[in-house]
């Protein structure tokens, strides 16, 4: 017995009907396109409508369905960066905050401030999520469009470059000159863009310098005889010492003194042989002396000319002491000097007159005060400085010559003068710049005229007012955008027209 199985029955209805088969095949081919396109016009309508879709759903189909510019749904939970202000002012926390009126910071996700570049409104808001959006510039006023690409090429209606992207729309209130460069507020916070009030203030820049402690020239005295003489007797007076004047020093004898001295007593009222012994260098006491007495004493006394201290002695009991010689050396240390040596290249900036602050190393903690006096006329060939006089009071005796000094000069301008911190300035060798933030991400290079530095600022005689804000942090980044813009516009910036050449020679008549 044959055993027959189903697909010798479909074999036997084949050949019973041969058109069947074909007409099956058509139909197939016939509605399975109508199928997939039916299909597709629904899930687009779907999207269209915001119908969610499964979950299992690939990403790419449904992205495509619900439209290019949607966000995927896990954007909401991504990391928060920061929060801005919803007006879009340059304002920004690290935690929520709300503004002044009330209203909550918005947050800004991991993904959707990543562009370091500015951009028009409608680029923003095709990336921004509808939810914290800026608000689009309804009712604003177009100015004009610019290029794309930063040149300087305008154009009063929308037009294209010549590599097919659009002009950028300038509203009003955006419009910049062209030393203006502008920034997004992301790259400013990312950048670390940091600025300072320009303010008046006294800059001062003192200049340190070591000095020696030294006696006042005008107060050194010396104890000598105007005639040969002998020392008798010396007191009890030694080098160091501290005499008062009139303490009598050393006792001496003089045969010119006595013979001018038996003169006086033998001619009462001689005028002549009273100017004599005042030559001789014989004080007023010891003339009055020998009238009152009639005698002419056997040694004359020799008394300290003024208050100081005994720096040299010479004198020696017995000795012959020639015209001239010197006995005894007194300083008086109630005023001092101290000589500063000041480089060549710091002597512009010192003045006589100036305070001087002096610190001596044998006395840590304290300090004097005095001014400069003189600034001597000459500077040393081998340390290139010169000297700077400073005289300082001595009531206490606590200062000695040839004590090292550090000395501290104020220089500068004493009135105040508008200031900016020494960060704020980019200096080129050839000009100095500050960057002045106008506000909202703009930003402009500004030459000035630098005077004075000290503590940390410079005095601008020229470029900036007192109150304008400058950039202290981050500056060479922005002047390196403002140096690429000029770049640009001298590129695009169309050439001037050459002269024609005038002909060679005229036509002879």
């Amino acid at each position: 017995m044959d055993q027959t199985t189903p697909i010798h029955l479909a074999r036997r209805r084949d050949r019973a009907h041969p058109g069947g088969q074909a007409k099956a095949w058509v139909a197939a081919l016939v509605l399975l396109p109508l199928a997939v396109g039916g299909g597709a016009l629904a899930g687009l309508k779907a999207g269209e409508a915001g119908w969610p879709l499964p979950a299992w759903f690939p990403a790419s189909v449904s992205g495509l369905l619900v439209g290019r510019d949607a966000k995927p749904a896990a954007a909401a939970d991504a990391p928060v960066l920061y929060y801005r202000d919803p007006d879009g002012k340059a304002a920004y926390a690290l935690a929520p905050a709300r503004t002044p009126d009330g209203r909550d910071y918005l947050p800004v996700h991991v993904g959707e401030d990543v562009d370091f570049e500015p951009r028009p409104a409608a680029a923003k808001e095709a990336t921004a999520n509808a939810t914290y959006a800026a608000p689009p510039a309804v009712g604003r006023k177009i100015l004009y469009y610019r290029n794309p690409m930063g040149l300087p090429d305008t154009s009063p209606v929308p037009r294209k470059d010549s590599m097919g992207m659009d002009y950028l729309p300038v509203y009003e209130g955006e419009a910049e000159d062209g030393n203006t460069v502008k920034i997004s507020p992301g790259k400013v916070q990312r950048t670390g863009v940091r600025t300072e009030r320009a303010e008046r203030r006294v800059v001062s820049r003192p200049v340190r310098v070591p000095g020696t402690v030294t006696l006042d020239e005008r107060r050194v005295t010396v104890v000598a005889t105007r005639s040969d003489a002998y020392v008798d007797h010396v007191e009890n007076v030694t080098t160091g010492d501290r005499v008062r004047k009139g303490q009598p020093l050393v006792h001496v004898y003089s045969p010119e003194i006595n013979a001018a001295a038996a003169q006086l007593i033998a001619n009462p009222g001689f005028d002549g042989a009273r100017r004599r012994l005042q030559n001789l260098n014989v004080s007023e006491e010891v003339i009055n002396e020998m009238e009152r007495t009639r005698k002419v004493p056997m040694a004359i006394t020799w008394s300290a000319p003024r208050d100081g201290l005994v720096l040299q002695r010479t004198a020696i009991e017995g000795m012959k002491a020639a015209a001239g010689d010197t006995l005894f050396r007194i300083g008086d240390i109630s005023t001092m000097w101290v000589l500063a040596e000041v480089p060549e290249y710091d002597l512009g900036s010192v003045k006589v007159g100036q305070p001087v602050s002096v610190r001596v190393r044998s006395l840590p903690g304290r300090s004097f005060a005095g001014k400069v006096g003189l600034i001597y006329p000459q500077v040393n060939a081998q340390t290139r400085t010169t000297r700077v006089r400073v005289e300082l009071p001595n009531p206490d005796g606590v200062l000695l010559p040839d004590m090292y000094a550090d000395v501290e000069i104020g220089t500068g301008a004493t009135k105040p003068v508008v200031a900016v911190p020494n960060d704020a300035i980019i200096d080129t060798g050839a000009r100095q710049v500050v960057l002045v933030d106008k506000g909202e991400g703009r930003f402009e290079p500004r030459e000035v005229k630098v005077g004075a530095r000290g503590e940390g600022y410079t005095e601008i005689r020229e470029g900036v007012q007192a109150g304008e804000q400058v950039v202290t942090a981050a500056n060479f980044l922005i002047d390196a955008e403002s140096n690429l813009k000029a770049a640009l516009q001298s590129m695009a910036a169309p050439k001037p027209p050459t002269e024609p050449r005038a002909q060679a020679e005229e036509k002879p008549e």
